[in-house]
């Protein structure tokens, strides 16, 4: 039995992509329809490893998900970068003049919508996963029906691709982290890349003095994202990725920035997928 990887969607997914590039064939999938279930797939024992999406280079970060890797404890512990094709695709036999209907994740319905704008024929409804609409058109034969899903999701359910890439935006990519109950994967010699959290104080120049110990500690900041506070009206929540060439700058970092900030934690620290 391979690795047991949860995954947010089923076969035929981006998660599930992502899960194949990341670990090749000989893993056992833990299919999710939510990413709270994914998290509790792992909190629970019943999946080794989680994938979990959390920015897109168009529609930008998916924000509960930082909330969740912090509220659970879970631990980021490599990242994997996936070019984001979609494909209209319908029952066998079927073809793009029989469409009277589309069906897939709304994020997949929003990067598709100047196609979809040319056909105005073409009714819009958002379901919960890409990959299930294809699944469900399979099992159900359905007609005048079709989903906008990755092509490993035409294959795996044996549908025809009617229109490719029909995505807005061609040079389009999403960031997925991989994430467990324990941390410390790699030796230090090969971690290049770290998440970290912390909360500043609420007064003049906090976030810039922190930037600025990253910046003297020769880290490069390659994302910051804010998130509120909920106990603590109008108080936030900084989530932080750096890159560096030594672990012992970050190391460097760590120190000082745990002595300056409020509930300084690391998430993650990684390898950089885009080195």
């Amino acid at each position: 039995m391979g690795l047991r990887i949860a995954i947010q969607g089923i076969k035929g997914s981006n998660h599930h992509q992502v899960a194949k590039d990341y670990y090749g064939d000989d893993i056992e999938l833990v299919e999710c329809m939510s990413f709270h279930g994914l998290v509790d797939e792992l909190l629970e024992g019943k999946a080794d490893k989680g994938i979990m999406a959390i920015e897109n280079s168009i529609a930008g970060s998916i924000i509960p998900n930082y909330a969740l890797v912090y509220d659970n404890g879970l631990h980021i512990i490599g990242e994997h970068y996936l070019n984001i094709h979609h494909n209209l695709m319908v029952l066998k036999g079927q073809s793009l003049t029989d469409i009277h209907e589309v069906r897939s994740h709304p994020m997949a319905l929003l990067q598709c919508r100047e196609y979809l704008k040319t056909r105005p024929h073409i009714k819009m409804v958002e379901d919960v996963d890409t990959a299930e609409t294809a699944k469900q058109i399979e099992e159900h034969s359905l007609k005048g029906i079709a989903a906008i899903a990755p092509k490993v999701a035409a294959e795996l359910y044996n549908l025809d691709i009617v229109a490719s890439d029909i995505q807005t935006i061609k040079n389009n990519a999403t960031r997925f982290i991989i994430v467990k109950t324990k941390n410390k994967e790699l030796p230090k010699e090969d971690i290049n890349k770290a998440s970290v959290r912390f909360i500043t104080d609420h007064k003049r120049g906090s976030l810039a003095a922190m930037l600025n110990v990253m910046s003297d500690c020769n880290l490069n900041l390659t994302k910051i994202q804010s998130l509120p506070i909920i106990e603590t009206p109008w108080k936030y929540a900084f989530f932080v990725d750096v890159t560096f060439d030594g672990y012992a700058n970050f190391e460097k970092a760590k120190a000082l920035l745990n002595i300056m900030s409020e509930n300084f934690k690391v998430l993650g620290e990684y390898k950089n997928a885009m080195v």
